[in-house]
């Protein structure tokens, strides 16, 4: 029953694990903001080759 105390107690005392917890947070943040970039350039970019492919068709 003691080495279970001693496991329990390190455990509680143990801040690895919340460390993990939040880089896991701060990625998953990252990847948000990465995918709301992208998605923003992805109309811009969709938006800019639209304007060019109706240019060229007004210029025939």
């Amino acid at each position: 029953m003691r080495p279970l105390k001693s496991l329990s107690a390190r455990l509680l005392r143990c801040s690895r694990g919340a460390t993990a917890v939040e880089y896991g947070f701060i990625l998953a943040l990252i990847v948000l903001v990465m995918i709301a970039a992208l998605g923003e350039l992805a109309s811009g970019t969709t938006g800019m080759w639209n304007n060019v492919s109706n240019k060229v068709q007004t210029a025939r």
